[in-house]
């Protein structure tokens, strides 16, 4: 797991960096972004939820909201049972964070989904 003196030395480095380019700012970003949310001082900040974010979509499984996702991954086993409201916006806070640091694998995953 990543601790958050990981995450300064690695800004550390990335802000030591003599020759500094898009790749080094795309990790700079994602460091602290990652960073930002590891504070265990700061209250979570409550992200509007738009209703209609996934219209034409149906994920409902006999009446209920919660995620029915049996796997043998971590990912599954955290996600089954999750309430979908809570699950969409981090999957989509990933996915953003995905196309700023590997473009081909966003636009792959985003095939593979179509």
């Amino acid at each position: 797991m990543i601790t958050k003196q990981d995450l300064l030395e690695a800004i550390a480095e990335c802000q030591g960096v003599r020759s500094p380019n898009a790749n080094t700012a795309v990790k700079l970003a994602a460091f602290y972004t990652i960073l930002d949310h590891l504070d265990d001082d700061k209250p979570p900040v409550e992200k509007p939820v738009q209703q209609n974010s996934f219209a034409g979509y149906s994920f409902e499984n006999n009446g209920t909201s919660a995620v029915q996702y049996e796997g043998e991954s971590e990912f599954a086993q955290v996600i089954n049972g999750k309430k979908q409201e809570d699950v969409w916006p981090v999957l989509d806070e990933l996915m953003s964070t995905i196309k700023l640091m590997n473009e081909r694998l966003y636009n792959g995953v985003l095939r593979r989904l179509s």
